[in-house]
């Protein structure tokens, strides 16, 4: 029997656990800790994500520190109850579903193009997710695929998924870091003033939501960063718009568009009725993730773009939106001042200098003397 764990314990959350409530958080990593022992650490203040007191349901973001009390050992009869269960097989109809998604295959990637509807992962009353089906891509290796990143259930596109966890670790340092590039298409209502534009609104949960709902906060919410481009527009109804997250909030695309006046077609839990079109058009969300661009493990680039979905084609052709426009502007690359290690070095620069100036005023005061 193993011993007792008697130290307080702190964990990072990864880039792939991004979004995810923290109970399930504990599934994951932690499934010794039963929901009932998170709940009562929560109840008493002994569960912190970064220093601050936290609900099971409340969900966390890739960088937070999750501090865990100790465990103590459990009984041998409750460690077995507790017993992780297997899944079931899954059935040929979902098997040939899930790998009627998949738009690349190699050594140490799979690219799923997630239809709208399909939940990344379970949840409260979510019992079919991608998540479940990811035994259906395993092809002739062992292990399942792991999720490396994750699409709200309405949003459609690529998806990565690694083969192996030596994989898993490359490609989300590259997201952490920010090297990775990520493409939208967007229909938005109106059409912003500004054909270019970069967005740099902080987002927090909206209280009294359970978290289920983010805002802009320009006091406690976190950086978030998004480009826009307009590709074309519907007279004055309704832009198709190019979006790049430089930040990997819950809803960030979702939000930021809400909060300049012009929400994603479809999007009534951020834009109500304004986010929605007269004259036939899906009351569907038309947010898709277009394409992605990563370093391979391999030391190559991979770099996957995926078809919109029906409704979104549909709606596209309804407002006269012109398809061969869609990869028209060029894909940048990230500038180095954007991506981890650039800041990292940006703030060392900085240290520095401020050093050698102080180092300097000194040898002033001191000739002085």
């Amino acid at each position: 029997m193993s011993e007792p764990i008697t130290d307080a314990r702190t964990f990072i959350v990864a880039d792939d656990d991004h979004g995810i409530r923290l109970d399930r958080w504990f599934r994951r990593h932690l499934p010794e800790a039963s929901f009932n022992i998170v709940s009562r650490w929560a109840r008493t203040g002994q569960l912190r994500v970064d220093g601050k007191r936290v609900a099971p349901g409340d969900h966390i973001e890739a960088g937070q520190t999750i501090r865990v009390p100790p465990l103590e050992a459990p009984a041998p009869a409750a460690a077995k109850a507790r017993a992780k269960p297997e899944r079931p097989p899954l059935s040929a109809e979902d098997e040939e579903f899930v790998q009627s998604l998949v738009i690349h295959k190699d050594r140490a990637a799979i690219v799923i193009d997630k239809p709208p509807g399909l939940a990344t992962q379970g949840g409260t009353k979510t019992e079919r997710h991608l998540d479940g089906l990811l035994d259906g891509v395993r092809f002739e290796a062992e292990g399942r695929p792991k999720l490396v990143h994750r699409l709200d259930k309405d949003t459609s596109g690529v998806i990565l998924l690694a083969r192996s966890s030596g994989a898993a670790a490359h490609f989300a340092k590259a997201f952490s870091s920010r090297t990775a590039r990520k493409l939208y298409w967007a229909l938005v209502t109106g059409v912003p003033s500004i054909d270019d534009g970069m967005i740099e609104l902080p987002i927090a949960k909206q209280p009294g939501t359970g978290g289920e709902k983010m805002h802009v906060d320009e006091k406690e919410g976190s950086p978030a960063r998004t480009r826009y481009r307009v590709i074309e527009r519907a007279g004055n109804a309704a832009a198709w718009v190019e979006l790049q997250p430089y930040t990997g909030r819950t809803h960030q695309l979702r939000v930021h568009m809400a909060a300049i006046g012009h929400p994603i077609v479809g999007d009534g839990k951020y834009g109500g009725q304004d986010a929605f079109l007269t004259g036939g058009i899906s009351r569907k969300l038309h947010l898709h993730a277009r394409r992605l661009r990563i370093d391979h493990p391999d030391g190559s680039k991979l770099d996957v773009s995926a078809e919109p979905p029906r409704h979104f084609v549909e709606s596209m052709a309804m407002l006269g939106f012109d398809r061969a426009l869609g990869d028209a502007l060029p894909f940048d690359e990230p500038k180095f001042s954007e991506t981890a290690e650039g800041k990292r070095k940006a703030v060392t620069q900085a240290a520095k200098a401020r050093r050698k100036e102080r180092k300097g005023e000194r040898r002033s005061r001191g000739a002085r003397d």
